[in-house]
């Protein structure tokens, strides 16, 4: 949630960020006067408490002594207390509101109006040149590794079964990830994949029926099934004060992860790009206010090095303001060569949050004698399926054979799959 006082301070900085994200349903003057009437009548209540506990003070001191008319003062400023919190109560409900303004984009995130006005900001790596046609990693898999059929009988669309040298392909990335973020400072967490849905509104993934779609939710817990790992790696230290010394926090999460992907029927149906169930390895960190972007370049930088070691092609796009996510103040994502679809593909983001997630969730820092907001990030390491992607129709060869990147080979028995 962003803070209130930059609404009441600085509301036309808020209403360009409204416009440059493309929200229009937002009515931010409307929600301002409604702040200003809330605080004018926190204040009354405040000074009305004040006076009662005096009153009360002055009644308790008299004894015996006590007068009819400070009795009558003291029941008088009861029910004017009771009426202005009963106020107060229905400014609350309007000042619901709050929870849909997404964040604001940092001054450094271009202005556009949709995803193609995100900038590719540089390329990294040779394409492939092959001597054939090369094929689409369905072609190269199914069903033998990839079976698409057998998991629709099963669970319906966009599931798939991985089988065979894949599966121990996805746990040498999981291994491989884990183990060069471990150099780096990040702490392995295995967490869960259910969460309260307090805490998956507190991270600003709900707000909106467009967000509820997105996720799974299980009614009689009253809970989400998670959609990446930040969603309850972000809630660990809810309620917390930390100490400055020990920021930043990092970790590296495993876990499996649940999206309705509601949004986009009929786009990559089939196979395991879109899927409703998927495997990832999420990096996550809490740091201090002034050291957020120099964090969320790590995060880059963790997501390129894993990348360059595995040799797969790359770009990296700077999102513009239309195209990020509500929590979100700065999005890079990286995006893999796919030659079998002569297409990149989205592989990895990274996000810097900044205190939108924190101030909900209430998770601070001892500054001195200031407790202070931390800022929270998130990147992706690893998304299991897409990865498996990118390294089948990057190592393909012309007998259909798949090669496993050196980088890989100490966590695995053999240095090729055959397909065929």
């Amino acid at each position: 949630m962003i803070n209130k006082d930059l609404i009441l301070e600085d509301v036309d900085k808020v209403k360009t960020a409204l416009k440059n994200r493309g929200i229009k349903d937002i009515d931010i003057v409307e929600i301002k006067e409604v702040l200003q009437q809330e605080r004018a009548l926190k204040k009354k209540l405040e000074d009305k408490r004040a006076q009662l506990n005096k009153v009360s003070e002055e009644i308790a001191k008299a004894g015996n002594k006590k007068t009819k008319e400070m009795l009558e003062q003291a029941g008088k400023l009861k029910n004017d207390i009771k009426y202005n919190e009963d106020q107060y109560k229905k400014y609350t409900e309007a000042l619901r509101g709050l929870k849909k303004i997404p964040n604001i984009p940092l001054d450094s995130v271009p202005i556009g109006k949709s995803e193609t006005d995100n900038k590719v900001i540089r390329e990294w790596g040779k394409k492939p040149d092959f001597e054939f046609k090369p094929e689409d990693y369905l072609a190269l898999t199914e069903p033998n590794f990839i079976d698409i059929e057998r998991a629709g009988k099963v669970s319906g669309s966009r599931f798939g079964y991985i089988k065979s040298e894949l599966v121990q392909l996805e746990f040498a990335l999981v291994q491989f990830a884990m183990n060069e973020l471990s150099k780096k400072g990040f702490m392995p967490v295995v967490p869960p994949v259910i969460i309260k849905e307090e805490m998956m509104q507190a991270m600003g993934y709900v707000d909106t029926e467009k967000d509820r779609a997105e996720r799974y939710y299980l009614e009689k817990d009253n809970s989400y099934l998670v959609g990446t790992s930040e969603q309850s790696i972000g809630p660990m230290h809810a309620g917390e004060v930390l100490d400055q010394k020990h920021l930043p926090l990092r970790y590296v999460a495993f876990s499996t992860c649940f999206r309705r992907e509601a949004g986009s029927y009929g786009k990559d149906t089939k196979g395991i790009l879109r899927v409703h169930q998927f495997d990832k390895v999420e990096m996550f960190i809490f740091s201090k206010s002034e050291d957020s972007e120099k964090e969320h370049k790590l995060l880059l930088s963790c997501e390129e090095e894993l990348m360059q070691k595995l040799e797969i092609p790359y770009r990296v796009v700077e999102l513009c303001t239309a195209d990020l996510s509500a929590p979100s103040a700065a999005t890079f994502d990286i995006e893999a060569w796919m030659p079998g679809q002569n297409v990149y593909r989205e592989t990895h983001s990274c996000s810097n949050t900044t205190d939108f997630q924190s101030r909900r969730l209430n998770i601070k820092y001892k500054d001195g004698k200031e407790n202070k907001l931390v800022h929270m990030l998130n990147g992706t390491a690893f998304a299991i399926g897409r990865m498996l992607i990118a390294i089948i129709e990057n190592y393909q060869q012309k007998d259909g054979s798949i090669k496993i990147p050196k980088a890989l080979h100490s966590y695995l028995s053999f240095k090729e799959i055959k397909t065929r």
